[in-house]
C-alpha cells in the first residue's frame, strides 16, 4: 500500500532503518523505535552496515564480473551515500538504475537517487511491491529498462517486511516469483532477509515484543524459506550466506559475528 501520508508520531520502517545507519532522517517516535529494538538486538546496527557493505559488493560484482547494466531496487530506503547507482555507474557508467519505495520519506530524497552519469540513467518510482503490475508495467521504469537484457532485481532488506497472508493467498514468494518471471535469462536476483537461525533466544524476544511499536512489522524466516525465494535461479558462489561473508574484499568488522548480524544474502542468475 501507498503511504498517503508522513506520520512524524509513528514509527516508519524505513526512517528506523536510517537511524540504525546513523543517518539524520528521522522523528524522535523513530529514535525511541531504534532504540527499543537494539535494547533487545544489540547488534541491529552492525546488521544495517553489514547489510550495506554486501549491497556495494554484490553491485560491484553485478556490474564488473556478471556484465549487469540494468539494476531495479524495490524498498530503496532513504538515499544513504554511495547509492546503488553511484556503485554501478562507478564501474560501468551506462549502467541504468530504476528506484521504487512505497514511503513518502523516500519520495521527499528521491532528487538524490537522479544525479548519475552522462552516459547511464536513473529514475525513481512511487509505487508499492505488493503490486507488481504497477512497477514492472509502468511507464516510467519502461522508459529506462530494457527487458529484453539482463536486469538485476535487487530485494535487500526488504522482504522480512513482507508478511505471508494466508487469507489473501499471496506469499512473499509468490510475489517473488511473479518479479523475476517478467525478468530475461541471464537476469540476477539479489536478497539479503533476517532470520533467527543464529541467534533464538534474541529473536523470541523481538518476536514476542510490541513489533508494532517498533516499526519493524513483517515475518522472520529461517534458511530453507529464504532459500525458496531462489527457486529456479542459480545461486552464484558463494550461495546462501550471511552478508559479511560474500565475497569479502576487505577486513570484516570483529563485531559482524553471524549471531550479531542475523542475516542472509544471496546472489542467483535466471538460467
Amino acid at each position: 500500500m501507498l503511504e498517503e501520508q508522513i506520520d512524524p508520531n509513528k514509527p516508519d520502517p524505513a526512517r528506523v532503518y536510517d537511524w540504525f545507519l546513523d543517518g539524520k532522517t528521522s522523528y524522535p517516535a523513530d529514535e525511541q523505535a531504534g532504540q527499543f529494538v537494539a535494547g533487545i538486538w544489540p547488534g541491529v546496527k552492525t546488521a544495517a552496515r553489514a547489510n550495506r557493505a554486501f549491497i556495494h559488493r554484490a553491485v560491484r560484482w553485478l556490474a564488473k564480473d556478471a556484465g549487469i547494466r540494468q539494476f531495479l531496487d524495490i524498498g530503496t530506503g532513504i538515499p544513504t551515500e554511495p547509492n546503488l547507482h553511484q556503485t554501478a555507474q562507478s564501474l560501468a557508467p551506462d549502467a541504468r538504475i530504476v528506484y521504487t519505495d512505497n514511503r513518502l520519506i523516500v519520495l521527499r530524497y528521491a532528487e538524490a537517487l537522479m544525479t548519475g552519469t552522462p552516459e547511464g540513467r536513473t529514475a525513481y518510482l512511487h509505487a508499492d511491491f505488493f503490486d507488481p503490475p504497477s512497477i514492472l508495467r509502468s511507464p516510467e521504469l519502461r522508459e529506462v529498462l530494457d527487458f529484453s537484457q539482463p536486469i538485476a532485481l535487487c530485494l535487500n532488506a526488504l522482504l522480512h517486511y513482507i508478511a505471508d497472508d494466508p487469507e489473501r493467498g499471496v506469499t512473499a514468494q509468490d510475489l517473488v516469483a511473479e518479479y523475476v518471471r517478467a525478468l530475461p535469462s541471464g537476469s540476477c536476483l539479489v536478497v539479503t532477509h533476517v532470520t533467527s537461525d543464529f541467534d533464538p533466544p534474541t529473536w523470541d524476544r523481538i518476536l514476542s515484543g510490541n513489533r508494532a511499536a517498533t516499526g519493524q512489522m513483517g515475518q522472520v524466516r529461517t534458511e530453507p524459506e529464504i532459500r525458496r525465494f531462489f527457486d529456479g535461479l542459480e545461486l552464484v558462489e558463494p550461495g546462501l550466506v550471511p552478508p559479511q561473508d560474500w565475497r569479502p574484499d576487505g577486513e570484516v568488522p570483529a563485531e559482524a559475528t553471524h549471531a550479531t548480524v542475523s542475516m542472509w544474502a544471496g546472489v542467483a542468475r535466471k538460467p
